[in-house]
């Protein structure tokens, strides 16, 4: 897995993911997420658009995402999102979940995830 973090917009970094999103290379995306969350941006955007592959681990890190962006305060988005990974998220609910509104703000019309 590549894993690299745009902070140019510091009220919503960017992380960018490649390659396999598996049991054995999701841990630095979940450290990566927990380190952006304890800074509590408005928003932080995770980039799937060189994504290969996600096993179950990897949805796993993207529900931590959503929860832990939700007791933050903070908004998930996905950006780029491969048809697979649309596919996955449509079909575990996730993606239900990432269209809720963070917990005390007001509803956002903007989609959770694009293509």
């Amino acid at each position: 897995m590549s894993l690299s973090v745009d902070r140019s917009d510091p009220a919503a970094p960017l992380i960018h993911v490649g390659g396999d999103l598996a049991y054995t290379t999701a841990a630095p995306l979940r450290e990566e997420i927990d380190r952006l969350l304890a800074t509590a941006p408005p928003v932080i955007g995770l980039d799937f658009g060189d994504l290969r592959f996600i096993d179950s681990t990897g949805l796993a890190v993207i529900v931590h995402a959503w929860r832990e962006g939700q007791q933050a305060g903070v908004s998930v988005r996905l950006h780029h999102v491969p048809r697979f990974l649309t596919a996955i998220l449509d079909l575990t609910g996730v993606t239900g979940l990432l269209a809720r509104p963070v917990a005390g703000s007001r509803p956002d019309t903007r989609p959770a995830a694009n293509a």
